[in-house]
C-alpha cells in the first residue's frame, strides 16, 4: 500500500526524523493560509500523488509570496499530472503539501529496501541524491553504497556511520547522519515497509539532516496489524477495480491489454500473461484467485474484469489442486449470466474435478471455447479478440 509524502512524513516524525515543517491542503485557501501560518519566506507548493518524478514533470513549485503560493496552488490542483510512473493518463491533483523552504547544502540518497537476493534488509546510500537512483545505478554504480541488515541484531550504528562516510556526509554531521538512518531502519521494520525511500535526504546550512522527501510502501498483508497505516489510505489514488478485488481478499492488478484473465497461482498468473504476449495479445489484468476461492468469489472476480471497458475477451486458466474446478465452473457461468456475456471466453481447466467443472461449463448453454492447453488458449483467445 502507497501513502503521500506528507503522510509519509508523519509518520517517520514519530521515530525522530527531521523533515520540513509543513501542512496539507486540499483547496486554494488552504494552502494560502498553511504558507501564512508557517510564516517562511520561501515555500514549496508539492502536488500529492501516488507517483514519483513529480518535480521533473511540473507538480514542485517554489514561492516566495502568499500571491505565488496562491498562483502555484490554483494551476496545480485538479490538473493531471503526468510522470515517468503515472504512465500517460496521469494522476489528478487532489492535495498539496504546502512546506518550508530549506536552505540545502548538499542533496544525497537514502533508502531501505528488501533484498531478495540476500534475503535481508539492505540499507542503500549514494552521494547523488535528488536523481532518480536507477539513473544512477545505470550510470554510476560505484556511488550506490549498501549495508546488509543481520536481522538478527537489526542495523548496527557502525554500519550507518560506515555508510554516511562512504557518501561523504560531512564529518561534523556524520553522527546526525547516523541517527537518521538509524530511525529510518526502525520505521521500516516497525510498520512492516516495502520500501522507505528519502530522495533527497539534504544537509542544510544550519547543521540539520533532513528528509526532504518521503515514500513509503507498506506490506499490505501486514496492514490487519497497522490501523493506524491503513487509514492513510487514498483511495482516489487506486484503480476501482483493485479496490473491489481487495474486498474479496483477489489478488488482482489492472494492466492495458484487452485480454481479461482469471487464473489460481501467481506463478501460473505471470506464465499466463507472458503467453497471451508470446501469442501476440495484450492481457488486461493479473488475477489470481486464489487456492480457496469459492462460487461467490469467483463470480465477483469475474464480473470485476468485465467492469475493465478495454476487455474485449477472457481466458480462465485453473490448474486445480486444491482450488477445484467445478468451483471455478459454477463461479464463471453465475456471473455470466448475471452480467449476460457477449465477450470472447477460452477455458482451459485442468485437475481436481476437471470433468466436473467441464460438463457444468458445456451445459450451461454459454458460448465457451474450451482449450487442451494453456498455450492452445492463449492462441485461440488471441484469434477470438
Amino acid at each position: 500500500m502507497n501513502i503521500h509524502e506528507y503522510q509519509g512524513k508523519e509518520v517517520l516524525q514519530q521515530y525522530g526524523v527531521s523533515v520540513p515543517r509543513g501542512k496539507v491542503a486540499f483547496s486554494v485557501e488552504e494552502a494560502v493560509n498553511a504558507a501564512r501560518e508557517l510564516g517562511s519566506p520561501v515555500v514549496v507548493v508539492k502536488a500529492q500523488i501516488h507517483a514519483g518524478g513529480r518535480g521533473k514533470a511540473g507538480g514542485v513549485k517554489i514561492a516566495k509570496s502568499l500571491d505565488e503560493v496562491r498562483t502555484y496552488a490554483e494551476e496545480l490542483l485538479g490538473k493531471v499530472l503526468v510522470t515517468h510512473q503515472t504512465g500517460p493518463e496521469g494522476k489528478e491533483i487532489k492535495r498539496l503539501l504546502i512546506e518550508e523552504g530549506c536552505d540545502i547544502q548538499k542533496e544525497y540518497y537514502v533508502g531501505v529496501v528488501v533484498d531478495r537476493g540476500t534475503g535481508s534488509v539492505v540499507l542503500m546510500a549514494s552521494e547523488e541524491g535528488g536523481t532518480e537512483i536507477e539513473e544512477v545505478a545505470a550510470a554510476t554504480p560505484e556511488k550506490i553504497f549498501r549495508e546488509v541488515v543481520d536481522p538478527a541484531v537489526g542495523l548496527q550504528p557502525f554500519q550507518a556511520r560506515r555508510l554516511a562516510y562512504a557518501i561523504n556526509i560531512p564529518k561534523e554531521l556524520v553522527n546526525k547522519a547516523a541517527k537518521f538512518m538509524m530511525a529510518l531502519y526502525s520505521a521500516f521494520v516497525d510498520k512492516d515497509c516495502s520500501i522507505a525511500e528519502i530522495n533527497p535526504l539534504v544537509v542544510t546550512g544550519g547543521g540539520e539532516v533532513m528528509a526532504l522527501d518521503a515514500k513509503l510502501n507498506f506490506d499490505s498483508n501486514s496492514l490487519f496489524r497497522h490501523k493506524d497505516v491503513l487509514a492513510l489510505r487514498d483511495l482516489d489514488e487506486e484503480d476501482e477495480k483493485e479496490i473491489a478485488a481487495s474486498k474479496f481478499d483477489l489478488s488482482y492488478i489492472a494492466l492495458d491489454g484487452n485480454i481479461g484473465c482469471m487464473v489460481n497461482g501467481a506463478g501460473l498468473a505471470m506464465a499466463t500473461m507472458d503467453i497471451i504476449k508470446y501469442y501476440g495479445g495484450e492481457p488486461a489484468n493479473f488475477l489470481d484467485v486464489g487456492g480457496g476461492a469459492t462460487k461467490e468469489k469467483v463470480t465477483e472476480a469475474f464480473k470485476i474484469i468485465l467492469s475493465d471497458p478495454e476487455v474485449k475477451g477472457i481466458f480462465i486458466n485453473i490448474f486445480g489442486g486444491i482450488m477445484r474446478c467445478d468451483v471455478i465452473a459454477d463461479g464463471v457461468v453465475e456471473a455470466a449470466k448475471q452480467i449476460k456475456l457477449d465477450k470472447p471466453l477460452v477455458v482451459r481447466l485442468e485437475g481436481t474435478n476437471v470433468e466436473l467443472g467441464k460438463k457444468i461449463l458445456n451445459e450451461s448453454g454459454l458460448n465457451i471455447v474450451s482449450a487442451d492447453s494453456m498455450a492452445d488458449g492463449a492462441q485461440k483467445i488471441v484469434e477470438l479478440v
